[in-house]
């Protein structure tokens, strides 16, 4: 008689929440006691594990969170609820790495002590690996697919003679393309919340005039047909912000804030963050200074100030990173703003570069806790950029807000071309602020304007009065960048389609314009302030109508125009009939101009294959 044993697994599935008050906790490390078996749990604090059938033990455990050990009873479902270490949430900050260089540990080695003490405790303390997380063969999470996008009501046509000022904050923000661009590539319809037509517009350089006075940026305009609607007048108005050579730029006291959590590990995410930070560091001289701070289950700092002519130790750690526990991204830009603020350099370049795939779950995390907590944080003269990565749990709505409230920056890295672009080709302008709160008026002239609208910008509107409120927050503008703001204007006289009628029981205006001979269209007025001052000052700009048809305008116009086209088809606009998307791909190529980059081209073969599939 013979006899053998046969291995049999079973696979544990469970939820594991929070002790304290029930809510899911994200990227808990599950392992397989004994073994190197082991998952994370998704976003939805849901686990899967594949078990020997005569059981074991389960550990559970992250930053933050108190270790706990459940043995694996006859049930497939286990459920655990697990605990706040008080001690570690105080504040965990990661002051060095273990004594073994050759593996890579989540969060490296931690010491748990006041920000008040930590510079004295820092030289003093004995620094251990945390846990060999190399060691584990991971089980991917599966995640589902709960991207996040804040939708508008696109702006209205509104009468000039009732309402005619027009007041914005400029946006030099450009993720929503890149992710679009996304969508696209993987060939699907981008949302229609996802679309903002002036971060589209703005994604693409302009060749405009760089400016000759002592005012940081140029004013462009230019008007003629819109070209979805002959009887529309289209305005284009265009800023250029002042280009400064980046050896003549200030030096740069930086803090990379790099999401290190579960929902991190994907390679279009952490790793392609490492590898887009480190063209970062091929671009810093040696006056400028580089600190990391990471957050998974609590906030840590790997890196302390350390300046650009050390670029291999910078690069080792960021080479160090690993992915894996929750999201607390309110205390990772808690810590971050700390250290920026710890090591300011006057008249320098002061920000923290906040990369993440947008999902906090734990501490402050909802949309306005995060909007206070930066509006605080600006106050101390550091500046944001926000860095998107990732997909499938992509919070869009929180990125922006983080940018728009933080005097910052957005832009979305969907691949290494992208992160080179925006770090590398358009490093200055990314990175160096050089006029902030930067807010557009214009006012239309009734006699010439019977309606008009704001193309875009619809979460960028301000109130009239806000104009010349120098508190009121608005955009800011980088070294060499440009603007691009698009009105759609129906003249007086023309039928249309979206005039409204006159008013019933309100005096008539009409005689009051008759008296108005002025030739100008509109007046468009500009308030800025330098990056370190408080009070603003003020340009105006008076546009005339030049009747120039749109063959003959600027590369500039038809472009602009061209992509605010792909825009509204895109979203589905209610202002757009009969144009097309090969109408879209004819204008752009009539206005392709040098393109050294390769950027409009990619834009017209974008537009020409989504015209394909969304014709069938």
């Amino acid at each position: 008689m013979s006899s053998f044993h046969h291995r049999m697994t079973r696979t544990i599935t469970g939820k594991v929440t929070a002790a304290e008050d029930g809510s899911e906790l994200p990227g808990v490390n599950v392992v397989l006691k004994g073994t190197t078996n082991g998952t994370v749990t998704n976003e939805f604090g849901d686990y899967s594990i594949s078990v020997p059938d005569n059981g074991g033990s389960l550990v559970f455990s992250f930053i933050g969170i108190i270790t706990q050990e459940v043995k694996i009873g006859a049930k497939d479902v286990l459920n655990v609820s697990l605990s706040l270490d008080a001690t570690q949430l105080s504040e965990v900050v990661v002051v060095g790495y273990g004594v073994d260089s050759h593996k890579s540990y989540l969060g490296s080695s931690v010491s748990t002590v006041s920000r008040k003490d930590r510079k004295a405790r820092e030289s003093e303390a004995q620094y251990a690996p945390a846990a060999d997380y190399n060691s584990i063969n991971w089980q991917q999470p599966q995640y589902q697919n709960s991207e996040h996008y804040e939708g508008v009501e696109e702006n209205a046509f509104k009468v000039a003679l009732n309402d005619p000022l027009s007041t914005f904050s400029i946006d030099v923000d450009a993720a929503s393309y890149s992710n679009l661009r996304r969508f696209i590539n993987n060939g699907q319809r981008p949302p229609a919340e996802a679309i903002r037509i002036e971060e589209m517009v703005n994604y693409f350089n302009y060749d405009y005039e760089q400016p000759t006075g002592k005012d940081p940026f140029a004013i462009h305009t230019e008007i003629s047909t819109a070209p979805w609607n002959k009887k529309h007048k289209l305005v284009h108005i265009g800023l250029q912000g002042k280009r400064i050579a980046t050896e003549d730029l200030p030096a740069s006291n930086l803090v990379f804030l790099i999401d290190v959590s579960g929902s991190m590990s994907a390679a279009n995410k952490l790793p392609l963050l490492k590898s887009s930070f480190k063209m970062l560091v091929e671009e810093l001289r040696p006056e400028d200074h580089v600190a990391i701070v990471v957050y998974a289950g609590a906030a840590g700092l790997v890196l302390e100030p350390t300046s650009g002519k050390e670029k291999n130790k910078i690069l080792n750690a960021l080479n160090k990173l690993q992915s894996g526990g929750s999201t607390a991204g309110g205390a990772g830009i808690e810590l971050a703003y700390a250290t920026a603020k710890d090591h300011f350099i006057k008249d320098g370049n002061n920000r923290v570069i906040l990369a993440t795939d947008g999902d906090f779950n734990v501490g402050t995390s909802s949309n306005q806790s995060m909007e206070k907590l930066i509006e605080q944080k600006r106050k101390d003269g550091v500046f944001l950029t926000v860095l998107g990565f990732g997909m499938g749990n992509y919070k869009d709505s929180k990125m922006e807000i983080l940018a728009d409230k933080g005097n910052g920056n957005y832009a979305y890295i969907d691949n290494i071309t992208e992160a080179r672009k925006v770090l590398v080709s358009e490093f200055g302008g990314t990175l160096f602020t050089i006029a902030k709160d930067v807010k557009l008026q214009v006012e239309f002239n009734p006699a010439k304007v019977k309606a008009y609208r704001l193309i875009g910008y619809e979460n960028r509107m301000l109130k009239s009065e806000d104009f010349n409120n120098d508190k009121k927050d608005a955009g800011e503008l980088g070294s060499g960048h440009t603007v691009t703001a698009l009105y759609e204007i129906i003249p007086v006289g023309v039928s249309s389609d979206f005039s409204v009628d006159d008013l019933k029981y309100q005096p008539n205006k009409k005689q009051e314009v008759v008296k108005n001979s002025s030739n100008e269209i509109m007046t468009i007025k500009f308030r800025y302030k330098k990056p370190d001052e408080d009070d603003s000052k003020l340009i105006i700009h008076p546009l005339v109508d030049s009747h120039t048809p749109i063959e003959q305008t600027s590369d500039n116009f038809r472009w602009s125009a061209a992509v605010a086209g792909f825009g509204m088809l895109l979203k589905d606009s209610d202002y757009i009939k009969k144009f097309n998307f090969d109408d879209v791909s004819q204008l752009a190529e009539s206005a392709r101009g040098k393109d050294k980059e390769g950027y409009r081209v990619e834009f017209i073969n974008m537009v020409k294959s989504f015209g394909l599939v969304a014709s069938n």
